[in-house]
C-alpha cells in the first residue's frame, strides 16, 4: 500500500512576486503592513500613531520619546534594511530566492542572478537575512527525535599531512557538531554546539524538549543514556543494524531528524560547498526556518515580519 503524500503548499512564485512588487513603493507598503499590522509604532519607545511627515514619504515623527526635539524615523529604522544603499525590492528578491530554494542559494549565485557588482554585497545581504530568520521555537512535545551530526570535510579528502585516520564519531572531533530535535510532523530545533558530551546534549534536550513528551527517540550514543530519568526515552541501536523498532507509544527511530540533516548536508555539499564554523549557526537557522515553515503558504510574509 503506497503512502499518501501530503499536498504541496503553494508559495510565492516569480510571476506573483513581480505582480506584487512592481515598484519601490509597493515594497515599502508591504514592509509597513508586515512590521506594524496594528498601526505604525515608534521603534524607540513603542508609541502609537506618530506624526506622519507630509513632505517625506514613509517617514514619521515621534514626540513621546523626545518631546522637545522629537525623534524622526522611517519604515527602515531598526530593521536589517536600515542604512542600505540597495532598493528594498532587491532585498525582497534575495529573500524570496533564499526561501524558495529548498537547499539554499549561495551568495555567488545571488550575485550573478541579481547582477550585483561584488560578492561582498550579496554575502552581506544573505547573512543579514539569515539573522532575521532566527526564530524562537516553543519546546517540542509529542513524539520527538534527537540526534547530532557533524559538518566539515571528510578525512579521506584531507591532505596527507592533515589526515586524522579517525572514523565514526571520532572523526567528528575535527568537524563542527550540530544537535537537533524534531517533533514528528512538526517543528525542528537545531543548534551548533561545542561538543557532544553528556552535559552539552542533556542541556540541549532540556531546553528544546518538553518534559510532557510522550516519547523521546535517540540512537544508542552513550551521552543520551541518562535521559531516561527525565523523559520516556527509547533508543534504536544503529550499530546492530536496526533502524526502526516498534515501541508501546510509537515507532522508535531517528529517520525524521536524519532527513533534516540530509537537507543541510546536501546544501553544504551541493550549494555552499564550504561553511566556516563562525557562520554555521546562521546557515542552520536558515534551514530550520524553511523546514518549520514548509506548510506555511505565506512564508515570505513571515520572513519579512522578522526583518
Amino acid at each position: 500500500m503506497s503512502r499518501k503524500q501530503p499536498k504541496p503548499v503553494p508559495q510565492l512564485t516569480a510571476a506573483q512576486f513581480d505582480a506584487m512588487f512592481t515598484n519601490e513603493d509597493d515594497c515599502c507598503a508591504y514592509l509597513v503592513a508586515r512590521r506594524w499590522p496594528e498601526g505604525v509604532k515608534c521603534p524607540r519607545c513603542g508609541a502609537l500613531n506618530p506624526h506622519k511627515l507630509p513632505n517625506r514619504p514613509w517617514s514619521w515623527q515621534c514626540y513621546e520619546c523626545a518631546p522637545e526635539t522629537s525623534y524622526r524615523f522611517s519604515h527602515l529604522a531598526g530593521t536589517i534594511f536600515e542604512n542600505t544603499n540597495k532598493p528594498l525590492r532587491d532585498w525582497f528578491k534575495v529573500a524570496h530566492l533564499m526561501l524558495t530554494s529548498k537547499k539554499g542559494m549561495s551568495a555567488l549565485q545571488i550575485m550573478r542572478y541579481m547582477g550585483f557588482g561584488s560578492y561582498k554585497t550579496a554575502w552581506g545581504m544573505c547573512h543579514k537575512i539569515r539573522i532575521a530568520l532566527i526564530e524562537d521555537v516553543k519546546k517540542l512535545g509529542g513524539i520527538v527525535e534527537v540526534d547530532e551530526t557533524y559538518v566539515g570535510g571528510k578525512d579521506k579528502n584531507r591532505h596527507w599531512d592533515k589526515k586524522t585516520h579517525a572514523s565514526g564519531r571520532s572523526e567528528g572531533e575535527n568537524k563542527t557538531p550540530v544537535v537537533g530535535a524534531v517533533k514528528r510532523k512538526g517543528n525542528v530545533i537545531a543548534r551548533v554546539v561545542d561538543g557532544v558530551s553528556r552535559a552539552v546534549l542533556e542541556q540541549f534536550v532540556n531546553e528544546a524538549v518538553s518534559t510532557r513528551v510522550s516519547l523521546l527517540c535517540t540512537d544508542e550514543f552513550r551521552s543520551y543514556n541518562r535521559l531516561r530519568y527525565r523523559f520516556n526515552h527509547e533508543a534504536v541501536n544503529h550499530s546492530a543494524g536496526k533502524y526502526v523498532t516498534q515501541g508501546i507509544v510509537g515507532a522508535i527511530h531517528t529517520n525524521t531528524i536524519e532527513g533534516f540533516w540530509s537537507l543541510i548536508k546536501r546544501g553544504m555539499v551541493g550549494t555552499f560547498h564550504k561553511v566556516s564554523k563562525k557562520y554555521l549557526h546562521l546557515y542552520v537557522a536558515e534551514f530550520q526556518f524553511r523546514y518549520n515553515n514548509r506548510m506555511n503558504a505565506d512564508i515570505f510574509g513571515t520572513a519579512i515580519s522578522g526583518c
